[in-house]
C-alpha cells in the first residue's frame, strides 16, 4: 500500500460541484488535506456546492469529529474556480483533477480529451464515473498528434483512472478503484495512497460495465421497479420486505429515489449497451419517469413524493 507521504497528491480539482463533487472536495480537503479548486459550468452550483460543504464542516464540529481549527484549515483549502470557457489551463499545474459530471460519455470524453491539452502531462486525471468505460475516457486523453501506441499516447492515456466514489461521500466508507487498460501501476497505486488519505476503503474492480457496485446493484433496483410496474406489490410493501426482511437500510425504490432515477437510468442503459445482455435492459416505467422529470429526491417527486421544506 502507498503511504500518504508518497502518493504526492497536494493540489487537486473537482470538476462538478453537485452533491457529489462537493463530497469529493470535502473529503480530500478535511481527510487528505489537499488543496481543492472546485469548478463547476454553472456560478450557482458552485455557491450551493461550497454552501454545502461549509454545512458538513459546522455539523462536524457539533458532533466533535473535528475541532473548529481543524474546520478553518479545510476552509481555507477549498476555493472556488470561474473559467471563461475557453478550456482548463487554469489547472495547468494541479497533482490531479477529479471530473465528476452527470453520466454521460461523450459528456466526459469532451472533458478528458480537453484536460489532456490544458493539463501537465504528469497530472492524474480520475472520473468518478460509476459504470462508463475509463479505457474509453483514456482513449479520449490521447493527444490528436499522437497515436495510441506512441509513447505520448501512452504516458497521457496512463494518467487515467476510475475513482468512484460513493453517495454521500462524507459518510459512505468505499472508493472503487478502476484502470483502464492504458492506466499505470503507478496511477493506480498514487490514487489507491489518496483514496486511503481521504478515509476510504478500496476494492479494484476490471474495467467492465457497471464495474463491482452497479453491476449487482442496478439489476436489482431495475427488478424492484419492474415488480411495480407488472404490479406485484405496492411500492411501500416492496420497500418494506426489503428492509425488514432481508436487512437492507433503504428498500430499493427508495434508494433508486435517493440515486436520481435519471443517474439509475443512464447506468442501466450502459449496461445494457455494454453488454448486450437483456438482463440489463431497463423497466419501461424507469423510463418514462424519466421522461416526466419525475427524478426522485432532486426534483421532489419520484416513487414517492419529497416535499419541498
Amino acid at each position: 500500500m502507498v503511504m500518504a507521504a508518497t502518493h504526492g497528491i497536494r493540489r487537486m480539482a473537482v470538476l462538478g460541484a453537485g452533491q457529489m463533487g462537493s463530497g469529493i472536495a470535502y473529503v480530500a480537503a478535511v481527510h487528505a488535506r489537499a488543496h481543492v479548486v472546485l469548478y463547476d459550468k454553472s456560478s450557482a452550483q458552485v455557491t450551493n456546492g461550497l454552501a454545502l460543504l461549509h454545512k458538513l464542516l459546522d455539523k462536524d464540529v457539533n458532533k466533535g469529529r473535528i475541532t473548529k481549527e481543524q474546520a478553518a484549515e479545510a476552509r481555507e483549502r477549498i476555493v472556488p474556480l470561474q473559467m471563461d470557457g475557453s478550456g482548463y489551463t487554469p489547472l495547468r499545474d494541479l497533482d490531479m483533477v477529479v471530473e465528476a459530471v452527470s453520466e454521460n460519455l461523450s459528456l466526459k470524453q469532451k472533458i478528458f480529451t480537453q484536460l489532456a491539452i490544458d493539463t501537465n502531462p504528469s497530472t492524474i486525471l480520475a472520473s468518478n464515473t460509476s459504470s462508463i468505460s475509463i479505457t474509453k475516457l483514456a482513449a479520449a486523453a490521447i493527444p490528436e498528434s499522437a497515436s495510441a501506441a506512441s509513447d505520448a499516447g501512452l504516458q497521457s492515456a496512463g494518467r487515467v483512472v476510475g475513482l468512484h466514489f460513493f453517495n454521500p461521500v462524507p459518510v459512505m466508507k468505499l472508493v472503487e478503484l478502476i484502470p483502464g487498460l492504458q492506466t499505470t501501476s503507478d496511477t493506480l497505486s498514487r490514487v489507491e495512497g489518496f483514496a486511503r488519505d481521504c478515509g476510504k476503503e478500496v476494492t479494484k474492480s476490471r474495467d467492465v460495465p457497471g464495474f463491482i457496485a452497479n453491476a449487482l446493484l442496478m439489476p436489482f433496483l431495475n427488478e424492484a421497479i419492474m415488480c411495480l410496474e407488472s404490479g406485484v406489490a405496492t411500492r411501500e410493501d416492496i420497500d418494506k420486505t426489503m428492509r425488514l426482511g432481508t436487512n437492507h437500510p433503504m428498500g430499493p425504490l427508495e434508494l433508486a429515489d435517493f440515486i436520481g432515477l435519471d443517474t439509475c437510468l443512464a447506468i442501466q442503459q450502459t449496461l445494457h449497451t455494454g453488454t448486450g445482455d437483456t438482463k440489463y435492459r431497463s423497466s419501461i416505467l424507469l423510463e418514462r419517469m424519466v421522461d416526466a422529470g419525475w427524478l426522485g429526491r432532486k426534483s421532489g417527486r419520484g416513487f414517492y413524493e419529497y416535499p419541498s421544506k
